[in-house]
C-alpha cells in the first residue's frame, strides 16, 4: 500500500531533502523506536530513549491542546521514495510504500514517542499535523554526524526568559507582578540572566524569585481554586513586610549602597538566602497567622555578611555560596534558630554546632 504526503522539495547541505506534512496518528505507523541500550555506543544511530521524558511532553500537549507547539520532526529514510511536483514546482507529493517505510529519527524521538502516548489518550489530536524533514539515509556514520550537528549548538534559554516568556505558569504570572509592586524588587530583578553579571546593576534574578514565590506559596498553592490575585496578595505582602526586615535591599533600590558591593560581602540578596526566606515565610504564615509580619523583624539583626563564620557549612562551603538543597534547608534552619523557632529533628540535625546562632 502506498502512503502520499505533502511535501516541498529543497536542497541543504548539498544534499536532497523533503519537508513533508503528516498527521499526528501517523507518526506511531511510520516512525518505531529501536532499544539502542542493545548497542554500543559507536554503534548507536541515536541516543537511547529516556522514557520518563515521554509522560511530560504528553502532558504538555493534552494540557495545552489549543496552544501546543513542536518544532519539525527530522529522520533519514531508508527507503524508495518518489516526489510528484505539482506544476514543476518545489511542491508536490512524497510517495513511499507503507511497508518499506524505514526511518532513523535524528531529531525527535521524544517528541514523537509522546505524540503517540497523547494520542492514546485523545484521539482526536490525530488529526493535527506536524511537520518531518526527510534525508536519504546514507550510512551510520552519516546519520551519528547529524545527530551531533543538529544538537551541537542547541542552547537552553535561561530559567529566568523561560519565566518571563510563560503565559501557561500561573505562578510565573504572580512571579512578574510581584517583581513589579513590591517597591524593593521594582528595578532590582533580571529578568533574562539566573546567574547576575559582576557588574549587574541588579540584585535578584527573576529565576530566584520564582523559586522564592514556589516555597512561599506551596501551602496556598494546594488549594486549586485559588486564584491570581489571591496568590499576588499573600505574595507582595509577604515581600513587603520582609523588606523591612532587609534594610540594605532598600538601600540598593534608593541608590545609597552599590548592589555589586552587597553582593560581593553578603549573601542577603543570594538566591539561596531568598529561597530560605520564602520557604520561611510560608511556614510562618501557616504557624502564626497574625503575628508573622512582627516575628520577621527579628531577621534585622541577622549578619548577612560573607565574612560570618556562622555561615560557614551551612551556605558557604571553601569560602563559596553554594545553593544545593542541604543549603537552604540549613539556611531555613539558621534562620528559624535566630527567629527562636521551633526547629524539627531534620533541621536540627543539619545545622552543625558551627552554625548555631
Amino acid at each position: 500500500m502506498k502512503v502520499t504526503f505533502p511535501a516541498m522539495q529543497g536542497a541543504l547541505g548539498q544534499r536532497t531533502y523533503y519537508s513533508c506534512l503528516m498527521k499526528l496518528n501517523v507518526i506511531p505507523k511510520m516512525f518505531t523506536f529501536r532499544d539502542w541500550a542493545e548497542f554500543t555506543p559507536e554503534e548507536r544511530e541515536q541516543r537511547i530513549l529516556n522514557k520518563n521524558r515521554v509522560p511530560d511532553i504528553a502532558k504538555y500537549i493534552l494540557d495545552n491542546e489549543d496552544g501546543y507547539l513542536f518544532s519539525s520532526i527530522t529522520a533519514s529514510y531508508k527507503c524508495e521514495v518518489m516526489f510528484r511536483p505539482v506544476d514543476s514546482s518545489s511542491l508536490g507529493f512524497l510517495e513511499m510504500e507503507f511497508e518499506d517505510a524505514n526511518f532513523v529519527i535524528n531529531d525527535g524521538q521524544h517528541r514523537c514517542a509522546a505524540i503517540a502516548h497523547a494520542i492514546r489518550a485523545n484521539p482526536s489530536l490525530g488529526e493535527e499535523t506536524i511537520s518531518v524533514l526527510l534525508f536519504p539515509y546514507e550510512s551510520r556514520e552519516r546519520v551519528q554526524q547529524m545527530f551531533s550537528d543538529l544538537n551541537r549548538f542547541v542552547v537552553k534559554t535561561s530559567k529566568s526568559l523561560d519565566i518571563l516568556f510563560d503565559k501557561r505558569d500561573p505562578l510565573a504570572a504572580v512571579t512578574l507582578d510581584v517583581s513589579e509592586k513590591v517597591a524593593v524588587f521594582k528595578g532590582m530583578v533580571d529578568k533574562d540572566a539566573v546567574s547576575l553579571p559582576i557588574r549587574s546593576k541588579k540584585l535578584f534574578s527573576l529565576a530566584a524569585l520564582y523559586d522564592a514565590n514556589e516555597e512561599l506559596l506551596k501551602y496556598t498553592r494546594e488549594n486549586e481554586e485559588i486564584s491570581h490575585n489571591e496568590m499576588l496578595h499573600i505574595a507582595v505582602d509577604y515581600w513587603t513586610a520582609l523588606a523591612k526586615a532587609m534594610p540594605d535591599w532598600a538601600k540598593v533600590q534608593r541608590g545609597e549602597l552599590q548592589a555589586l558591593e552587597l553582593r560581593q560581602e553578603t549573601i542577603a540578596s543570594h538566591s539561596v538566602v531568598l529561597r530560605a526566606l520564602g520557604a520561611l515565610g510560608a511556614e510562618l504564615m501557616k504557624e502564626e497567622p497574625l503575628g508573622w509580619k512582627a516575628r520577621l523583624l527579628d531577621l534585622n539583626s541577622v549578619d548577612w555578611k560573607k565574612k560570618n563564620k556562622e555561615w560557614d557549612n551551612v551556605c558557604i562551603v571553601a569560602n563559596s555560596v553554594v545553593s544545593n538543597r542541604q543549603s537552604r534547608l540549613a539556611t531555613k534552619a539558621y534562620l528559624k534558630r535566630h527567629m527562636s523557632l521551633t526547629l524539627t529533628e531534620t533541621e536540627e540535625r543539619v545545622l552543625t554546632p558551627a552554625s548555631v546562632s
